[in-house]
């Protein structure tokens, strides 16, 4: 039989037991419960405390293990790392007997963790062993701890529903570990029959490649996305919160947002760009090339079918989307730059050394702008690094915004002018725009200040336009 795979995420996860009884069951029953494939995140909250928070950058275990000077900061972290974890499955398992076994879970799995890396701390005590060669290996233990708890909670308030459900635990605890990511999956799965078991998979999956050192905390996103393609699923879905829509509605409004409904993999590429992802680029890759389509939809409201993202052009030309981001623009000119090759690539390599995510760039006869995602400290160490390659540039950066508009076919709209005339008539400035030529985004650049008003009268433009013009007609 044909199946879906379908991915939670962790803000969702921690209201599991509201989608026990809308997505996971609802009016299903007995065959109709079967032919999913669930793939689930951490608890909200639980990966940020195991290895670093993903906004704030506080300190989590893993960051504290790494830059130890004593074992007091990490032993805590760990414990409070504990006491959140029965706390998430507290607030969703009903009876008391599955919180005490689901505790117990914990208890012993931090506690086999903390032995593991007290292990490793010692034994790196000797000069023949040196920590750094190892924090790959604890950064990913430590995260596929919180995938391992909120699949086996999982699991245990299915079963309690009637559900046959399984677990199945791609962490490799206490497993061989020199084994690829596609042995992985595929030797967890062949002994799984989705036709008469719900199969709950841990979003990590320990692998020889090592998910992390790629994907870091996108991880979740290429397991799932593997498990579809490798599996033959029909479909690939990921539950959010909310669904895929033409703008942030607490930014323009409810009413004034529309639903995409229909996009493809392109828009999915451009989004990701923006730092909204709807799916990882490296993941979405892996179900284009597969053949599987995805499908996004809100998590709490099962009966929609939420936005499906496939190959397809579209049908006509039309803004999908209006999104933005902070930036900064590091620019640097260098007077010699004019007809000489070399400068882009060393600038580059400056950048990716210092883990900076390129948004955007732009260049001249003797200057190169790159509009970069990342925080004024590391881009003064960027900034430092290139002075000493080029003594005589000047370099500076300068904090920023950046509007995108984006759809699956912008022909013949003029974005650009269009755009550029709706942010001067709100009484913003644009002071920087492009548009390339495969037409499937805008970006317009502004002051930090100003990005929320543009992306409302950006919006307004091409959004709420349509919507009139669709009333009109009708």
């Amino acid at each position: 039989m044909t199946h879906t795979v379908e991915k939670i995420g962790g803000t969702s996860m921690s209201r599991v037991h509201e989608l026990r009884d809308t997505l996971f069951i609802g009016d299903r029953k007995d065959a109709d419960l079967y032919g999913r494939i669930f793939v689930v995140s951490a608890f909200g909250g639980i990966t940020n405390l195991l290895l670093e928070h993903k906004k704030s950058g506080d300190k989590g275990v893993y960051a504290l293990f790494a830059n130890a000077d004593n074992d007091r900061g990490w032993h805590e972290a760990l414990d409070r790392t504990a006491d959140e974890m029965i706390a998430a499955h507290t607030k969703v398992l009903d009876r008391d007997a599955d919180i005490d076994q689901a505790t117990e879970w914990v208890r012993t799995r931090i506690e086999d963790a903390r032995n593991a890396l007290t292990d490793l701390q010692r034994l790196c005590n000797y000069g023949h062993f040196r920590l750094t060669e190892h924090l790959l290996q604890v950064r990913e233990l430590l995260s596929g701890l919180g995938e391992s708890h909120s699949a086996y909670v999982t699991v245990m308030l299915l079963n309690r529903a009637g559900v046959n459900a399984r677990l199945v635990d791609l962490s490799g605890w206490r497993d061989e570990g020199d084994i690829c990511l596609d042995d992985r999956i595929q030797n967890a799965m062949k002994r799984v029959d989705v036709t008469t078991e719900m199969p709950i998979v841990t979003g990590y999956a320990q692998c020889a490649e090592g998910l992390m050192r790629e994907f870091d905390r996108g991880y979740s996103e290429v397991t799932f996305s593997k498990l579809a393609a490798l599996t033959g699923a029909s479909e690939a879905i990921i539950h959010k919160e909310f669904h895929l829509s033409s703008a942030d509605p607490n930014l323009v409004g409810q009413d004034a947002v529309r639903k995409l409904g229909r996009t493809n993999y392109d828009v999915a590429d451009q989004l990701s760009n923006m730092g909204m992802e709807a799916i990882h680029p490296k993941a979405a890759k892996t179900l284009r090339q597969a053949e599987v389509p995805l499908r996004v939809t809100n998590a709490f409201e099962p009966e929609d079918p939420g936005t499906l993202i496939d190959d397809q052009p579209a049908d006509e030309a039309d803004v999908e989307i209006v999104t933005g981001l902070d930036i900064i623009a590091l620019e640097v000119f260098e007077q010699d730059m004019v007809g000489v090759k070399g400068y882009d690539a060393a600038i580059l390599d400056v950048l990716k050394r210092h883990d900076v995510r390129i948004v955007s760039k732009l260049s001249n006869a003797n200057t190169i702008t790159h509009y970069v995602d990342s925080s004024l400290k590391t881009m003064r160490r960027v900034e430092k690094d290139i002075a000493e390659m080029y003594p005589s540039a000047e370099i500076r950066s300068k904090t920023l915004a950046l509007a995108s508009v984006i759809g699956r076919d912008l022909s013949g709209l003029r974005v650009l002018q269009r755009g550029l005339t709706a942010i001067a008539d709100a009484g913003f400035e644009a002071i920087g725009a492009t548009q390339g030529p495969r037409n499937v985004d805008v970006q317009f650049v502004m002051e930090r200040d100003a990005l929320q008003g543009c992306i409302k009268a950006l919006h307004g433009e091409f959004i709420k336009s349509n919507q009139a013009a669709l009333k009109s007609v009708a």
